[in-house]
């Protein structure tokens, strides 16, 4: 929706009062590899969304088209599927921590070791596809696909303010009912009693009727227990499921193998270990993944990064009124995730980022000239 084009730049205003927050205070809440990782997840996702868009809501118009009933676009309609969206998107969310083979499409999330509004944007470029199933009901019950839109996108929205640290606790009749910044930080927190809890989107409601709910006591540790270590977006994307295929190859059984994808992330059977069980961690002792490119390949990255966010925002003012697998719409794509992963292996100082960037450059200039002539 045009609305989420039109958010981007809000995106980055509030960004912009974050890191000024930070430095009035002189704390550290930003890391700039991490948060260039963070936005380049989110840029690969809306990129993305573009091919798939219409794909993705076919399923919707589809169960609509099926409904039971016509539900009339009313005042209280439209607060029926604001409730409707927010349990669906906890059944979601709760199944995505609880099920091995959805956590791959949602773990890119949590991956951050830190925690600020750019941890927001930081998405999973296929997570929509498990996602959208579970709002199927909502379609046969005959919410119109407008009010499911707008609702959606509502509760994406109200989720990017509380990823800060920079918000304590509010009043405690908001905090009994919204999720809130501490509520959330619980949800990102790798201690042992925080996994796993505060699936909500807009409401916590759902949480505190259905045994997931944790208050925030000590401090959040955030990040994942198997670390990424790594700013390359692209490889985050598929980074779970490259560990996770390695130890399916070695199991012993069609039925390990089974259950390593439909049980809780990190089941192993007894031939690979056992179970991965998270450990206590402190925030005081937590050893962040702290790999630093030079300060002047840092202002490089940072120029780039700049350009990329520019013409990601034009590719999606365009592509957004013709969606789908055109060849410009992939080519675009393909080069824009080439730009976030080549970013990504710069601020690693590998070997062969600087060739990427080469390359990157050569086909953009190819590709300049021809749309040229």
């Amino acid at each position: 929706m045009k609305i989420m084009l039109f958010a981007i730049p809000v995106f980055f205003l509030l960004i912009g009062l974050e890191l000024l927050i930070e430095r009035l205070k002189h704390t550290r809440l930003y890391s700039f590899p991490d948060a260039v990782a963070n936005m380049s997840c989110g840029v690969q996702q809306q990129v993305t969304g573009v091919l798939f868009k219409t794909l993705l809501f076919t399923g919707y118009l589809w169960a609509y088209e099926h409904r039971v009933w016509t539900i009339p676009e009313t005042w209280w309609s439209f607060v029926l599927v604001f409730i409707g969206v927010d349990f669906f998107y906890y059944w979601f969310h709760r199944s995505t921590h609880e099920i091995s083979f959805l956590w791959g499409t949602h773990i890119v999330h949590h991956q951050s070791e830190e925690y600020n509004l750019s941890v927001a944007l930081r998405q999973s470029a296929i997570q929509a596809f498990a996602s959208n199933i579970f709002y199927l009901p909502l379609a046969f019950a005959g919410f119109s696909p407008a009010s499911f839109l707008v609702m959606a996108t509502f509760q994406t929205l109200y989720q990017f303010w509380i990823h800060t640290k920079t918000i304590g606790k509010l009043h405690p009749a908001f905090e009994y009912v919204f999720n809130t910044p501490s509520h959330h930080r619980v949800h990102h927190g790798m201690n042992p009693k925080y996994i796993d809890r505060n699936h909500g989107g807009t409401l916590i409601l759902f949480d505190r009727w259905f045994g997931t709910f944790q208050e925030e006591e000590e401090e959040p540790v955030y990040g994942v227990t198997v670390p990424l270590n790594s700013w390359n977006p692209v490889w985050a994307q598929v980074d779970y499921y490259a560990w996770l295929a390695k130890r399916l190859w070695k199991a012993g059984s069609w039925g390990d193998r089974l259950n390593m994808l439909v049980k809780k992330p990190g089941w192993m059977p007894a031939s690979l270990g056992g179970s991965v069980e998270a450990k206590p961690v402190s925030a005081a002792t937590f050893h962040k993944y702290d790999k630093a490119a030079s300060p002047g390949m840092n202002r490089y990255v940072l120029l780039q990064f700049v350009l990329l966010i520019v013409a990601t925002f034009l590719f999606l003012s365009g592509a957004g009124n013709n969606p789908g697998l055109s060849t410009t719409n992939l080519a675009l794509t393909g080069w824009i995730i080439w730009t976030t992963g080549s970013l990504g292996a710069l601020l690693e100082a590998r070997p062969w980022a600087t060739w990427s960037e080469v390359l990157r450059w050569g086909v953009a200039g190819v590709w300049l000239f021809l749309a040229l002539t």
